[in-house]
């Protein structure tokens, strides 16, 4: 972690400064994330035609069928070998696994009783990861000094912040799927999106942006689940209690979340404002207690 240090505790030169104001004016960039199909689908013939700008996405969604489930089950998300293999390290791997499951686990907590994976359900949700854009670790840390930097040079009137420079975003591509307890398809998505500059803070870590792209899949995801229809581009819904306690690190409501870790909360906030790695502040998961 040392040059990630060395980059954050670096004082602004002349150069550096000049270099946050033209950014200032810059056009934002982000990385390119084809919707990919990693044959883990029970079916793709139901699936629609691609949607969405920022989040590429094709959904199927039978609302009747979801109608009368009560319970759901996550199976822990994998990745296709390709997808596994841009990665080099497996907690990396995990650490964007555990941010996908966790995230749904805790909005589908609004609707269904959740069990763990060993448990008989209505509902079994699968996801797979089909391609991962790694962060480009060096220039997440220089994009973070030209961020945080910009406060020392810009006027504290100047209502401007510095976007993020627009190279070496990350990006990610999951499919995933909810089936019956007869195995039947219920709701599928193929879901892609890369990083772009204005909306994703850089971290240093190779899975710096996946990790954060992973909530968000899981948020579109659980939205079809819930309503049992496509989700709206925008989501202006007032959150749940228990999903307010769990976005704070609090237990969740089942169980069962707990064992892809707990959010972490506004230490995790303030440490992806700063560059900092997600496992610096990511709640491991908890295994579970045994019956």
């Amino acid at each position: 972690m040392e040059p990630f240090l060395r980059l954050v505790g670096s004082p602004p030169t002349f150069p550096l400064r000049c270099l946050a104001l033209s950014l200032i004016l810059a056009v934002a960039g982000c990385a390119a994330v084809p919707l990919t199909e990693g044959g883990t689908l029970t079916s793709y013939s139901n699936l629609g035609a691609p949607k969405g700008k920022l989040s590429k996405k094709r959904i199927f969604v039978d609302g009747q069928g979801l109608a009368v489930a009560k319970t759901a089950r996550i199976v822990p998300t994998t990745f296709v070998f390709s997808a596994a293999s841009r990665v080099k390290s497996a907690a990396d791997r995990s650490l964007v696994a555990n941010a996908l499951d966790r995230a749904l686990c805790v909005a589908l907590s609004d609707k269904y009783q959740m069990v763990s994976a060993g448990q008989p359900a209505d509902v079994t949700i699968r996801s797979v990861v089909t391609d991962i854009v790694p962060t480009n670790k060096v220039m997440a840390g220089v994009s973070t000094v030209v961020t945080v930097g910009s406060g020392f040079v810009l006027p504290s009137n100047v209502p401007v912040s510095v976007p993020r420079l627009p190279f070496g975003l990350g990006g990610l591509a999951v499919e995933a799927e909810a089936v019956d307890s007869g195995g039947v398809q219920r709701a599928a998505m193929v879901w892609a999106r890369g990083a772009n500059s204005i909306q994703d803070n850089p971290r240093f870590s190779e899975v710096g942006d996946a990790y954060s792209l992973a909530a968000r899949f899981g948020s579109d995801f659980s939205r079809t689940l819930i309503t049992g229809k496509e989700p709206k581009a925008f989501d202006i819904s007032i959150p749940s209690k228990q999903r307010i306690q769990s976005w704070f690190g609090g237990k969740p409501k089942y169980a069962a979340c707990d064992t892809f870790g707990r959010m972490p909360g506004l230490m995790g906030v303030v440490a992806s404002k700063y560059g900092a790695p997600p496992e610096w502040t990511d709640k491991k998961p908890k295994p579970l207690a045994a019956n």
